[in-house]
Order: structure tokens, then sequence, then C-alpha cells
């Protein structure tokens, strides 16, 4: 078993054995009468919007005093605007938390030279687990049936991208790797953009994170508008990648590659993938209180979120908005944030290069 798959069990293994466990409140930490602004570095229109609004007044039930909960959006740059402007702050009173990302966690794995931020300086106290979900429009997806992968390589697609360094470099080099003729336009701010781009009939392919697909692509499937493909899938406990649970009917990714003449699940790009896979999607989305958080403050959070997500009703409400995956406070949160900030070197370089080739970007 390699690193990248040991990192993947031991992820696997420490939610298994550690569930969301959690130190109980601390008494120094008293929220009552404070308003606790949640900094999202992403628009109003993606997963990170619907996972932090899902959460926010959960939170402020859960929280000593219940504070209000306000979500705060700080788009631009890919998300490294809002990661640098939570990396200048420190703590104070508990009344500031980032949200973080895997469009977040990328720029700081590739090195990217707008990154001033530090994941070590920061203080986890949530880990989402998520999933992604391909879509096409209704007439392509009836090429696909009739002839398959193969009939897709001579469309040219157009794709709305936040940026190559970006979460979006996990559906960029997959539809690469199938062989598909996809040209990114770069520049929005949120991966609702550019489902607002596939409405438009201004984009052809598209992905979501499963919260996002759930409340904003739905609609579009029941209208006949959209058509699901395949999901990236999830890890199981040797690091394999099988079917995504919120979506057991769609293949993975490596079933679709499996099924491809130009793909294979093996090999340096197959490698790159998984590596960048794994960092961006079994922990995608993560809480944070900033440096020099008291480890009172850090286990007030994170006793909050473990009370949410052991709520009797949390699986119901839960499901629609966010699909069935992990959501990992405490040591389980801890080991989600180090398989989520580090990449095997050999994958690292093996995407860089990409980028460069492909994209002309150059980060090192």
């Amino acid at each position: 078993m390699n690193d990248l798959f040991k990192r993947s069990a031991a992820l696997l293994a420490t939610v298994s054995a550690f569930g969301l466990a959690a130190p109980a409140y601390a008494d120094g930490l008293d929220l009552s009468g404070e308003t606790v602004e949640w900094i999202i570095p992403f628009s109003e229109t993606g997963g990170s919007a619907r996972w932090a609004n899902f959460y926010a007044p959960l939170l402020s039930e859960a929280l000593p005093g219940n504070p209000t909960v306000v979500v705060t959006f700080m788009p631009g740059a890919g998300s490294t605007r809002g990661a640098n402007h939570f990396q200048g702050l420190e703590y104070e009173d508990g009344t500031t938390i980032f949200g973080s990302s895997g469009s977040t966690q990328f720029p700081y794995l590739l090195n990217d030279p707008r990154v001033r931020y530090e994941y070590g300086d920061w203080n986890v106290v949530l880990a989402s687990g998520t999933g992604g979900v391909v879509y096409l429009p209704a007439d392509l997806s009836a090429n696909l049936d009739s002839g398959g992968i193969e009939a897709l390589m001579e469309e040219n697609f157009i794709y709305g991208s936040q940026g190559a360094t970006r979460l979006d470099l996990v559906p960029l080099l997959a539809w690469e790797m199938l062989g598909l003729n996809v040209e990114p336009v770069f520049g929005i701010e949120g991966r609702g953009d550019g489902r607002l781009m596939f409405e438009r009939g201004e984009a052809n392919i598209d992905y979501q994170t499963s919260s996002s697909y759930l409340s904003g692509v739905t609609p579009l499937v029941e209208a006949g508008t959209a058509v699901p493909w395949f999901t990236f899938g999830a890890l199981d406990a040797d690091g394999n990648v099988v079917r995504d649970p919120t979506f057991p009917d769609l293949p993975s990714f490596a079933e679709v590659c499996e099924a491809a003449a130009a793909c294979e699940t093996s090999g340096p790009a197959w490698d790159a993938w998984l590596a960048f896979f794994t960092a961006g999607f079994p922990a995608q989305k993560m809480v944070f209180l900033p440096a020099g958080a008291p480890q009172e403050a850090i286990d007030t959070y994170s006793a909050a979120f473990q009370a949410i997500t052991e709520r009797a009703d949390f699986a119901e409400i839960s499901q629609a908005r966010l699909g069935v995956y992990p959501q990992m406070t405490g040591d389980a949160a801890q080991t989600a944030l180090q398989s989520a900030t580090e990449v095997p070197e050999e994958a690292q370089t093996f995407v860089l290069d990409w980028l460069a080739e492909r994209y002309g970007v150059v980060l090192n």
C-alpha cells in the first residue's frame, strides 16, 4: 500500500475508531449576545455557501449562549483572497471562523504564489466529506447512451471554471484522461456560477459538489434539461475508488475510465488524479478558528459541531442538503486535515507539469 492509500485508509480508520468524538464544552467560552462571522471565500451561489448556510442556524443553537451566526462571502482569486484575509486575523473572542474548501487547499498544495496562508496555523473544528457529480445536457447524454464514451470524442465542450489550480483540477484532469475536448472558461467565482452558465446554454458540461448538485442541479434533471453522467466516487478503507454513497446508481470515475479506451486506472496520470481527488473530496470542506485560538475555544466549537451531528434528526435534515458523507470533529478532523493538505511529491510534480503544458500555468 503506497503512502497515498495509507493516508486515505488512516482517515477512514480514524473516523471509524473515534467517530465524531470531541471534547466536552469548555466552561470559559460564553457567546451570549455575540455575532459569529463565518467567512466563506466564494460567492453565495456554490456548494460552500449551501454547506455553511445549512450549518449556521444549527451552530447558533449548539454554541453556548446561542450567538447569531452570519455567513459572510469573500470571493476572489479562486478563494485565496478570503483565505489570505483570514490568515491575517488572530483569535480574539471566538466570533470569527473560516470555511475552507478543496479550491482553497489546491493552491496551497501547488505552491501558488498568491497563497499567503498556512493551514498549520489554523485550528480545525469540523471536516466535511463530499462528492462531485458530472452532468451533461440531455441531447449529449443521448449520444452517450447510443455510442458510449467514444460518441463524445468529437464534441467540443465548454466548461465554466474557477481556475485550473482550484478544485476544478479534478474534473479537468479526469476529462482529459477520458479523451474529451473540454475548453474551460476561467474566472467564475463559484461553482454555482458554472451551473448558471450551463443553464443559460453557455456551457455544455459541468460538475457540482454534492450539496450544490442536490439543491441546484436536481431540478434541472427533473425538468429533463440535465442528465447526470458519473461521480468522482468515494474511497473505501483501502483507498480504492468506489461508488459515491449519495449517488449509488451512478458509476464512479474509475468505472468510466475503465470503459474508455483512452483512460487507464494506473500510471502517473491516474496516481496524480487520485492524489488530488483524495486531497479535495473526502475532507473537502473544513471549519477553522484562527491562529492563537485557546484550547477552550477549539473544544467548544468541536463539541458544538459534534452535538449537531448527533442530533436525532441530523441524518434526515442533512441528506438532502449535504449527501451521505462523514462529518468529522476532534481527532478525526485532525486526520482529515492532514489528508487534505498533503500529496505525494510525484503527484504534485505531474500536476505542475500538466498545468504548465496544458494551460500555461507555471507555479514553480
